[in-house]
């Protein structure tokens, strides 16, 4: 039984993860990720908002140019990206979403296919072990991300579902480290968060 004084010394749970995490370079990483992200992001939404206003109606071609597409088309294309390396990036999903009838539904259920896509992924990378010869070409590609999944598990898995970072290859990870799958599907709810947030800022910019 601990004594009085090891129960107060013992130092609460949230600043030893704390002190973990820092000591990991975790909050280093969600630094320099970020930077990656924010400028690009930056630059091209003041490049489409110069265009829309001084050169060319965007929001009108955009509509013009997708309405004749076929939906179960474009969703079959987005599910199959998702599910193999983020080929594709999800903005341009969802502005196309902007143009069809109840866009928050078509929006939900475009996060629903990435969603799932990770799946698709995490199983991808259980079955890639069953295979030694691929398994170690693919750990070789992917060896960055499976380190930092083991250092630090779901906070990686939610950072890999809210940032333009290839999701499915943090899910393929996922899959080839055997991380559990109900924490997996818990984390990556997150996901949808970042839809409905990059929905927002997209849809604002299609209505200006």
């Amino acid at each position: 039984m601990k004594t009085y004084f090891e129960r107060k010394n013992r130092k609460p749970r949230v600043l030893l993860l704390h002190q973990y995490y820092a000591y990991t370079g975790f909050y280093q990483f969600i630094i320099k990720s970020l930077k990656k992200v924010i400028l690009p992001v930056v630059f091209l939404i003041s490049a489409l908002l110069f265009v829309d206003y001084f050169i060319l109606d965007l929001t009108s071609i955009f509509t013009e140019k997708t309405k004749d597409y076929s939906r179960l088309g474009v969703f079959s294309l987005f599910f199959v990206s998702e599910s193999i390396l983020g080929l594709l990036p999800p903005e341009l999903f969802i502005a196309w979403i902007k143009t069809l009838p109840n866009p928050l539904v078509h929006l939900s259920f475009l996060a629903l296919l990435s969603y799932l896509g990770g799946c698709v992924s995490y199983f991808i990378g259980k079955g890639v072990i069953k295979f030694p010869s691929f398994k170690q070409a693919i750990e070789g590609k992917m060896k960055k991300h499976i380190v930092h999944l083991k250092k630090w598990g779901g906070f990686l898995i939610v950072i890999g579902a809210l940032l333009p970072i290839p999701f499915s290859m943090v899910s393929i990870a996922s899959g080839m480290i055997n991380y559990k799958l109900s924490k997996y599907l818990l984390f990556g709810l997150f996901r949808f968060l970042r839809f409905y947030l990059f929905a927002i800022a997209i849809f604002s910019f299609m209505e200006n």
